[in-house]
């Protein structure tokens, strides 16, 4: 990888509604912590094109986006440090994955586990887009050259596959792309409150919080959450931070919250009921109601007040488009020099 002082990071989130837990303890919180280290040099966008491959209402999509950027921005992103822009004002982008497009070869993309899961919860709408999705995506890491990637556990294979396609490309054309990696958080991935062997997903009714439910929204959703479906509480192995598989998968997932979210004295004390087995459910569920209500109340002032004010995210958006646009244009004249097409 490159000297760090000149690494570019390069992350994106698709808009398809509200934030949850899950993207901010995955992916927001981390870009909120790696964008002072990296100042100037952090890209973050929309990634409305992906959005794209999903049932969607067209009508909404243009409000999401928009949406997508107010709760970048209330959740601490700072415009000074990240370049925040829209993946569809670029069309270098969708020249380069068709230039990608030609060096990647299908085997590869069949491998890709998440076009199965994606594809078996839409099953009317198994598209191209969804297959070809992470060639795109590897387009808009590399049509900055960014080296480094912020993600989630689930989108390591597509960094993979875009480290595969630069090799491809370099070998055949040139050295002209760096191999990116991932940056990982150490976040646990976040489960779903209906089905907690599920990862939480705005696409399951019920399984998720919104970062900006209100107190009485969060409260509901956790008094709905499924807890103990194996062993109970009462047991003298609890697990310790690092294991928290021997718990039930729901009642792990609150407990995993809990130490996110609520204080040191508030795990213990539930940590010593589960142990004792004295622990009620509907206790833990309301106190870590009470701590991610308070934890995101600033985050959602902020919010309200930039979706009154849409023009300042769009004002954002189109600087952050200028800075990009100005990179993936010296990209491209090298792409299309390298491959005959200049």
């Amino acid at each position: 990888m490159a000297e760090k002082s000149k690494i570019i990071l390069l992350s994106g989130l698709q808009p398809t509604g509200p934030l949850h837990l899950g993207n901010y303890l995955g992916a927001v919180r981390n870009f909120v912590r790696l964008q002072d280290e990296f100042a100037g040099r952090f890209f973050v966008f929309v990634a409305d094109y992906h959005s794209l491959t999903e049932n969607y209402d067209p009508k909404e999509k243009q409000n999401q986006i928009l949406m997508l950027g107010a709760e970048l921005l209330a959740a601490g992103l700072d415009p000074k440090k990240v370049t925040l822009y829209v993946q569809s004002d670029i069309p270098e982008v969708t020249e380069l994955c068709w230039v990608f497009n030609t060096v990647t070869p299908i085997s590869f993309l069949e491998r890709m586990t998440q076009f199965k899961d994606k594809a078996s919860r839409q099953k009317e709408n198994i598209n191209m887009g969804l297959f070809d999705y992470p060639v795109l995506q590897a387009a808009d890491i590399l049509l900055p050259k960014a080296a480094a990637v912020p993600v989630g556990e689930d989108q390591v294979q597509h960094v993979e596959l875009t480290r595969d396609i630069a090799r491809f490309f370099n070998r055949k054309f040139g050295e002209t792309f760096p191999e990116s990696k991932p940056v990982l958080t150490a976040t646990p991935r976040v489960m779903s409150l209906s089905e907690p062997e599920k990862k939480m997903s705005k696409s399951i009714p019920g399984s998720f919080i919104s970062l900006s439910d209100s107190p009485e929204e969060i409260k509901q959703a956790l008094r709905r959450a499924v807890t103990d479906t194996g062993p109970g509480p009462g047991r003298s192995d609890l697990p310790r931070r690092s294991d928290l598989q021997a718990m039930s998968p729901g009642v792990a997932n609150l407990f995993g919250l809990l130490r996110e979210f609520g204080t040191p004295e508030d795990v213990g004390a539930m940590e010593r009921a589960y142990r004792g087995g004295t622990i009620k459910y509907v206790e833990l569920k309301d106190l870590l109601a009470a701590r991610i209500a308070e934890y995101f109340s600033e985050f959602r002032k902020k919010r309200a007040q930039l979706l009154k004010n849409p023009s300042a995210v769009k004002k954002i958006f189109a600087a952050g488009g200028k800075k990009i646009r100005a990179i993936a244009s010296k990209t491209m004249r090298e792409v299309r020099q390298k491959v005959g097409l200049r």
